[in-house]
């Protein structure tokens, strides 16, 4: 297909490879999922409203009108902008949803619905359609209405309330870890929709919501309290880990080191520590008695590591003594605090044609024959209205041309 940026190697097919995405979704849940599939493949056309589109596109920071934000989440989806406020802007994607795979969304429950886009019609359309709606609070329910952002899903799932000092406020996780993780989880469920379908040829509706995402990551803050009815409380640690010690965050000479030793590491860490009469004291006999005495055993521990001059030589005695350990890291240093994160893949240097090189997370998965990355770049609004409409419908160029006139497409000037 034409302008569809996808560059792999010759002769390496990649996983999703033939699949066509219409991807109505915006700010970061949404994109994080297509994100995934582009970069395994498919070819995903992003429908974003004239004349702005995607609201993400002015975030800070920018460069030469780019956000980083965008760039990030969006490189290699093809740009169709739509007014689906028209019913000819509507009549246009009902044409293109015979011609495609998945149709991934995150409005809140019954916009799709009222637009006439809803999976019902979908389906009617294309049995074969794959529908994945990611929501706050799910589909159905009293609360599938409520709106929800990231730090909604983290309030009720409780990972708000786990998170911060005991005796301090709830503190938000420094990330968007529902938006992510709920993207991530579209993109699992999607791998065996497509599965299914190819066994039955039956498409489906996946309904993946953000509280119920987070809600599953809970450790034992559930069921340990339920178990016990009531004499276990769920309270937030801190810079500690509730049930073991040592595990949590130390001050280093420079800044921040986790140590994490349970029983199998715990002679290592004596031994590290220079310190094996700590195995004979009485307060660190066990795990019980090292949480009762966990303020003594922190002074211990952190008076030893103030004797470095750098958190990287305290890391290194630790490694060397196999006690499991690592510094907290800001999250641009990463490729600077070890080669290996480079290597891997987990941090990527990418160039955008008008931004600039960047660096952005890598993509999380890894498989045995899966090509090398493609070569991707984020599109302008409507850049790619030729392209799909050419490729899905056959449409030509004079066509195209007339329904930008009449606007119900739309496309970006090109930047000087």
């Amino acid at each position: 297909m034409s302008e569809r940026q996808q560059t792999h190697q010759p002769g390496v097919t990649p996983y999703l490879e033939g699949v066509t995405v219409l991807d109505f979704t915006q700010y970061l849940a949404g994109p994080s999922c297509t994100r995934l599939l582009v970069e395994m493949g498919a070819d995903v056309i992003k429908i974003e409203y004239p004349p702005y589109g995607d609201p993400v596109r002015p975030s800070p920071p920018r460069r030469n009108g780019r956000s980083a934000y965008h760039v990030q989440q969006n490189r290699g989806k093809r740009s169709l902008s739509v007014d689906l406020t028209r019913p000819e802007g509507i009549a246009l994607v009902e044409d293109l949803i015979p011609k495609v795979d998945i149709v991934v969304e995150n409005y809140s429950p019954g916009v799709m619905e009222r637009r006439g886009l809803g999976y019902t019609r979908l389906r009617e359309l294309n049995p074969r359609i794959i529908m994945a709606s990611i929501s706050g609070f799910g589909q159905s329910g009293p609360l599938s209405e409520k709106t929800a952002f990231d730090f909604i899903a983290q309030a009720y799932s409780g990972l708000m309330h786990m998170t911060g000092n005991p005796d301090g406020p709830p503190m938000l996780i420094g990330a968007g870890i529902a938006d992510t993780s709920t993207g991530v989880h579209a993109f699992a469920a999607l791998g065996y929709a497509l599965y299914r379908r190819d066994r039955t040829g039956e498409g489906s509706h996946l309904d993946i919501g953000m509280v119920d995402v987070m809600y599953h990551m809970q450790e034992t803050a559930v069921s340990g309290p339920s178990l016990s009815q009531g004499e276990v409380v769920a309270m937030r640690t801190g810079r500690h880990y509730a049930p073991a010690s040592p595990a949590g965050i130390f001050k280093g000479p420079e800044g921040w080191i986790v140590v994490f030793a349970l029983e199998n590491q715990i002679a290592n860490l004596w031994a590290a520590l220079g310190a094996p009469e700590l195995a004979e004291d009485p307060r660190f006999q066990n795990n019980r008695t090292r949480l009762e005495h966990r303020d003594a055993l922190t002074d211990i521990i952190e008076q030893w590591m103030a004797t470095f001059n750098s958190d990287e030589e305290v890391v290194a005695v630790l490694e060397q003594h196999r006690v499991p350990c690592g510094p907290v890291v800001e999250p641009v240093k990463l490729a600077e605090t070890h080669p290996h994160f480079l290597e891997r893949g987990t941090v990527r240097e990418v160039t955008d044609p008008l931004a600039g090189s960047m660096l952005i997370p890598g993509f999380p998965l890894r498989f045995s024959d899966a090509p090398d990355l493609p070569d991707l770049t984020a599109a302008e609004v409507g850049e790619h209205n030729d392209s799909v409409l050419e490729d899905l419908l056959g449409m030509d160029s004079e066509s195209v041309a007339a329904l930008e006139q009449d606007g119900i497409l739309y496309r970006r000037p090109p930047r000087n």
